[in-house]
């Protein structure tokens, strides 16, 4: 297993400065942003076009001895507004094609959330059975979005030797490892996930265990935490609405690797991972409000490089 860094936390940086960067701490892997909420700093979609552009981009990573874990275009391509769901297909759909380019196998995207409805304008993200409306819109989301419009890209990035690695998150239609396996069902072996175990721990699901109930549904896997307050939750649930940036009254928030759990938790972690068959990368996202992009980036490359195996274990003595 090796580390990885989500670069968007490096937006203001040009991608070689950025690869340095990662260099100087020990990092080798990037996943980049394609477009959609992360936004594309560093991997633009014109590269499908313009040949010359894409030779210079492969000859920047190759000289900076780095590679590519995933190409990420986190959006909502279900969104009820035709422009807006439009856009976040195309910029899939593209997304698959540039990874094919590359020889990248994983592209990052969340499952997204429709309406209520053919004629709604925002997503409906249904959180309860009752009352018996709500069903009633979750069954009509799934059957006629969420399984037409999956099955389809399903079958186009398996068509360019791609998988589709869903981030699990409130607000989508797939947020838990049941959402999760229900939409692989439905798709087929080239939908899995993104497993980023901070939006486990917020709903309280334990994220080791869960990789037990997803097992070879792991594709990629992101490096955040969560801290949960207990002084706030009573008052605040899980499902809390407040800024980010409001950590004094919010039930909890992202953190850094190791400001939310330690070592010994996160050393579980990967070996859990490793046990399940997921061998590959983690990928440091930061989303932690009280933390720069610089501090974040380096104190959790510090803590994951103590626990991280650089290499996969050998056979044990007695064999």
């Amino acid at each position: 297993m090796r580390l990885g860094v989500f670069t968007p936390l490096l937006s203001n940086l040009p991608l070689e400065a950025v690869l340095a960067k990662l260099k100087a701490l020990e990092i080798s892997t990037v996943e980049l942003a394609t477009g959609n909420y992360p936004g594309n700093a560093h991997c633009s979609l014109t590269m499908l076009e313009d040949a010359a552009a894409l030779a210079k981009f492969k000859a920047t990573l190759a000289d900076h001895g780095a590679g590519i874990s995933a190409l990420s275009c986190h959006g909502n391509p279900l969104h009820p507004d035709p422009a807006q769901a439009k856009q976040a297909q195309g910029i899939n759909r593209k997304t698959i094609l540039l990874a094919e380019k590359l020889g990248v196998t994983e592209v990052v995207d969340f499952s997204g959330c429709p309406g209520d409805s053919p004629s709604a304008k925002a997503p409906n993200w249904v959180t309860c059975p009752w009352p018996p409306e709500y069903l009633e819109t979750l069954a009509w989301q799934w059957d006629q979005v969420v399984a037409p419009y999956w099955i389809e890209r399903a079958k186009f990035a398996a068509d360019h030797g791609v998988r589709i690695a869903i981030e699990m998150h409130p607000g989508f239609v797939v947020y838990s490892p049941e959402t999760m396996l229900r939409l692989r069902s439905i798709a087929g072996p080239s939908i899995g996930c993104n497993y980023d175990p901070s939006h486990m721990f917020w709903q309280g699901i334990d994220p080791i265990a869960a990789i037990r109930i997803l097992g070879d549904a792991i594709f990629h896997v992101h490096a955040k935490d969560t801290q949960m307050y207990s002084a706030n939750l009573p008052l605040t649930g899980v499902l809390d609405t407040k800024p980010y940036t409001d950590e004094r009254n919010r039930g909890w928030i992202f953190r850094t690797c190791g400001y939310g759990h330690g070592a010994e938790w996160w050393k579980e972690f990967v070996s859990t991972l490793r046990m399940f068959g997921y061998d590959n990368v983690l990928s440091i996202e930061h989303e932690d409000s009280l933390l720069s992009p610089e501090e974040g980036l380096t104190r959790a490359a510090q803590f994951l490089n103590e626990i991280v195996l650089k290499e996969k274990p050998g056979a044990a003595w007695w064999v």
